[in-house]
Formats: structure tokens, C-alpha cells, sequence
């Protein structure tokens, strides 16, 4: 069933049309695409190698209740600096995809579009640990010295 979801998906997206015009591949889809993945890797990077470094808690990952569970299964840190780390690049992007007049956007805006990935990624990485620093949900866990014992 979940390949027939993900096959009627990916005609509903109409690749053809993405591959039609290298222009808009381009300079629309893959620079809107890594405005969203720059600030993703940002927050993982932040909290992986700065906030936990490089320490997790393997229990707790496999626990309802443990320090990965966060809000109803999403970190509210992390979805704030999604948001902060995709605004920048917002205006560009919808000056791209002629929905706003450039006329009315300031040219450093739509300027920063080009640069998406590592403006989202800087002020992602930023903004989850400040969020982390200032909520202190999840202080850096205490890594396993044996992974194996966690198997037992």
C-alpha cells in the first residue's frame, strides 16, 4: 500500500514538468528545496554535535517517555528554528515563483534566496541552541560507555 501511496505521489508532482525548463529546476525548485534542508541540517548539527556532543542516550531513545520525546514527539526548539531558518529566504522565493512583485521586495531579500541553504543553516544552528540554552529541556545526555549493555 505504501508503494502505490508514494507512486500516485510522485505523479501528482509532475517530475516532467520539474526537468521540462532547466531554469526553473534550478533556480526555483533545488534553491527552495535546500531553503528547507539548510536550516534541517543546521538543527541536527546544533544538537548532535554542539548541544549533546556527539553523547546520546540510548535508552532513552526507544522510551515513551524519555528526553527525545519532547512535546508530543516534536522539539518545539527545533520547529521554531525551522521557521527562523526558512524566513529569510521566503520573499526570494516567492518573488521566483512571480507570486510577489520584486518591486515590492527589498532587493537584499530576494537577494538572500540564492544564498538559501547557508543563511537557513546559520540562523537554524543559531537559533536551536539559543532555544536549547534558554528552555534547558534537554540537557546533553550521558552516553553509554558499553553500547552493548544496552542490548542486555
Amino acid at each position: 500500500m505504501g508503494g502505490l501511496i508514494t507512486g500516485l505521489i510522485g505523479v501528482f508532482m509532475m517530475p516532467w514538468k520539474l526537468v521540462a525548463d532547466p531554469n526553473g529546476y534550478i533556480f526555483i525548485w533545488l534553491i527552495a528545496y535546500s531553503a528547507l534542508l539548510g536550516p534541517i541540517g543546521g538543527i541536527l548539527i546544533a544538537d548532535y554535535f554542539v548541544w549533546r556532543r556527539r553523547k546520546l542516550n540510548l535508552m532513552a531513545l526507544y522510551k515513551p517517555d524519555g528526553e527525545y520525546r519532547f512535546t508530543n514527539g516534536f522539539s518545539l526548539v527545533a520547529v521554531a528554528a525551522l521557521i527562523l531558518g526558512i524566513l529569510p529566504s521566503l520573499p526570494g522565493f516567492l518573488v521566483q515563483i512571480k507570486v510577489l512583485n520584486p518591486e515590492h521586495v527589498s532587493p537584499l531579500l530576494v537577494g538572500l534566496y540564492n544564498y538559501a541553504w547557508f543563511i537557513g543553516f546559520a540562523i537554524a544552528f543559531v537559533a536551536y541552541l539559543t532555544g536549547r540554552k534558554l528552555t534547558a529541556l534537554a540537557p546533553p545526555a550521558e552516553a553509554l560507555d558499553q553500547p552493548r549493555a544496552a542490548l542486555k
